[in-house]
């Protein structure tokens, strides 16, 4: 008796062989077989004629480290098709908090994950982080990276300064035991305080522990705008110094005047492949992102944490030299928006300028203010959609609309994602099918190092997406980010469906990937 039957759909792998109409059978949360399965008897059954069958996307860049613990459905995630989760990117995560941490300056340095006060933090290390998650029962499966910003915190703090020989050894050896505790990797975020204060010597210790367990190191970038190229030759520097397999992470040029920025970008990642480096990256289908809104601080104004942040705020003379900085900026304020509306409509809302109004919401409000910016490239965008190094993540978040993680206006991309790629980009002809569900499936799979993730064949895990190509699409934007997408007819995860004809069913079976 086969579990689970989807039956009369077309078969589209995962690994970019090309689609084949094929029944999938599960049995005991595996794929048990693929092929003509008519009249095999069936406890359950999809009726999937007119639709792809797919693997479940995985989704290697989120921000869903906390919102899984509020929300364990993960709802806007599992409804875009996602059964997979990589969280702890951008050198923004909740593990390890050593003792004599600062636990409320933590927590304010990872406000951006942070949706839902009630969460507790009450974990040590990354295996407590795990059994807190395991105990929350997700609907999806999830493997983390260990975040550069906690680390730095146990052994530096939130100071501007270099680590020195006791402080790398520190840092090395808490990443070590992640790792050791099934961490897919590390990652880091270089605009984002305390990471933004690592030298290079630093940045090379976490990849030669990364390169020490065959593990990714994933890079939120020193700079994104003007200074995109130097900041990708410093991650490939680092990948040459120490062998790591790297991840430049949401590969974009930010600021019209750096339009065209990606192209060159992805001809320094082609030299580094061509020398043997083992380099990608991942992008998202927006021609904007979202960020902490203080992120548009210097380096300087942040130094010490959020705390130390606010206060130095309301000194007349940093502000007048945090706007004298902003004279030159790559977005101008209209590609900005905070709540879903451009700064500079809510400055003249309040009779003031916007360079004063985003420096009154971070004085206080610090990082929990989060910003849209546009300004983006559409060329950009499709050079890094079907460059063969790219793979897709969301950057977004698993959020609930009717939880505590449903408040405010998030990036689309939380509930989109996915459905966007196949209605803006694979049925208009940028991508086909087979790739862009490889793109989805098993690259990124491969990338975080989750073997026998991402495929569907025979004796793989029962992870599986099912969608009508003719009507997948994103209904989320902007101004009403939190629709659900149309096309997705179900969603299995470990041989149970999660949703069915865009309805959850509360299922929440969901592993924690830890990495041999």
């Amino acid at each position: 008796m086969i579990d689970l039957l989807i039956a009369g759909g077309t078969l589209a792998d995962g690994t970019g062989a090309a689609p084949v109409r094929a029944d999938v059978a599960v049995t005991g949360g595996r794929v048990a077989g693929i092929g003509d399965l008519a009249g095999r008897p069936a406890a359950r059954t999809i009726d999937a004629s007119g639709h792809v069958v797919a693997p479940g996307f995985v989704d290697v860049h989120t921000h869903s480290d906390l919102t899984l613990l509020s929300s364990p459905e993960a709802h806007s995630a599992v409804r875009q098709g996602i059964t997979t989760v990589v969280v702890g990117n951008c050198g923004l995560g909740v593990a390890p908090v050593a003792a004599g941490d600062d636990l409320e300056a933590l927590r304010a340095a990872a406000g951006y994950l942070d949706l839902d006060p009630s969460v507790r933090w009450d974990w040590a290390d990354l295996p407590g982080y795990l059994a807190a998650l395991d105990a929350a029962r997700p609907a999806v499966n999830v493997a983390a990276l260990v975040a550069h910003t906690p680390l730095r915190a146990a052994a530096v703090g939130f100071g501007d300064r270099p680590a020195d020989a006791a402080a790398l050894d520190r840092m090395r050896g808490l990443l070590g035991d992640a790792l050791a505790a099934g961490a897919a990797g590390v990652s880091t975020g270089l605009v984002y305080a305390p990471a933004c204060y690592a030298r290079e010597d630093e940045l090379e210790a976490l990849g030669r522990t990364a390169a020490a367990h065959g593990r990714l190191f994933a890079w939120h970038v020193r700079d994104y705008a003007d200074g995109l190229l130097d900041s990708v030759r410093q991650a490939l520097r680092v990948a040459a110094a120490t062998g790591c397999r790297t991840q430049i992470s949401h590969l974009v040029a930010v600021g019209r005047r750096n339009h065209g920025s990606v192209a060159r970008a992805l001809e320094l990642i082609d030299a580094a492949r061509a020398a043997g480096l083992d380099v990608g990256f991942d992008i998202y289908p927006y021609l904007a992102g979202n960020a902490p809104l203080s992120q548009l601080l210097p380096a300087w104004a942040q130094e010490g944490g959020e705390r130390a942040m606010r206060a130095r705020l309301d000194g007349r003379a940093v502000r007048a030299r945090v706007r004298d900085g902003w004279r030159d900026m790559p977005n101008s304020w209209d590609d900005i928006a905070v709540g879903g509306r451009p700064v500079t409509a809510l400055a003249a809302e309040a009779g003031t300028e916007p360079p004063d109004l985003v420096l009154d919401l971070v004085a206080e409000h610090g990082n929990a203010v989060q910003m849209v910016a546009g300004g983006r490239s559409e060329r950009d965008l499709a050079d890094a959609l079907t460059h063969p190094a790219g793979v897709i993540g969301s950057d977004g978040q698993a959020l609930d609309p009717a939880g505590p993680t449903g408040r405010g206006t998030p990036h689309p991309r939380s509930y989109g994602c996915y459905p966007r790629l196949f209605a803006a980009y694979v049925r208009p002809g940028l991508l086909g099918l087979a790739e862009a569900v490889r793109r989805c499936t098993s690259a990124p799979a491969e990338r975080a190092g989750l073997a026998g993730r991402g495929v569907l064949r025979p004796g793989a895990h029962g992870d599986i997406v099912v969608f009508d190509p003719a009507r997948i699409a994103d209904r989320a934007t902007f101004a009403a980010p939190q629709r659900y997408s149309d096309g997705i007819r179900a969603v299995v995860v470990g041989g149970r469906a999660v949703v069915e004809d865009g309805a959850h069913g509360g299922a929440r079976p969901g592993e924690i990937l830890r990495v041999p």
